[in-house]
């Protein structure tokens, strides 16, 4: 298993980076292109929830073997979380294209960390 990781600011400019390096890694396990697609759908709102929660900052770690696995963990201070119906709609996505998602929350009920495997 091979692992590959990248901290990077939340922010709009590099939600296409994170996307276009999350569609490579899928093509290494031989995703075809639909889950491919959900795979970087998945990677993108879990960044979108933790920035509505509060981080700045976050480190992806993909684990490439048989199959594709991905932590996302909000990393750096916590600013201002922004309540709303946006964060239950990005798990019930997150749940429907992929299965099994772990959410980690912390004592305050603010998103941490998703992981999830395709």
């Amino acid at each position: 298993m091979d692992k590959f990781s990248v901290q990077l600011p939340v922010t709009g400019e590099y939600l296409t980076t994170v996307r276009l390096t999350t569609g490579g890694l899928c093509s290494l396990v031989g995703f075809d292109v639909d889950l491919a697609e959900d795979y970087k759908v998945c990677v993108t709102e879990s960044l979108l929830i933790l920035k509505r929660n509060g981080y700045a900052t976050a480190a992806i770690e993909f684990t490439v073997g048989e199959a594709l696995a991905c932590r996302v963990v909000g990393t750096g201070a916590c600013g201002e979380r922004i309540e709303g119906f946006e964060d239950e709609i990005s798990r019930a996505l997150l749940s429907a294209l992929l299965g099994e998602v772990k959410f980690v929350t912390d004592e305050n009920g603010r998103v941490t960390e998703i992981g999830f495997e395709g």
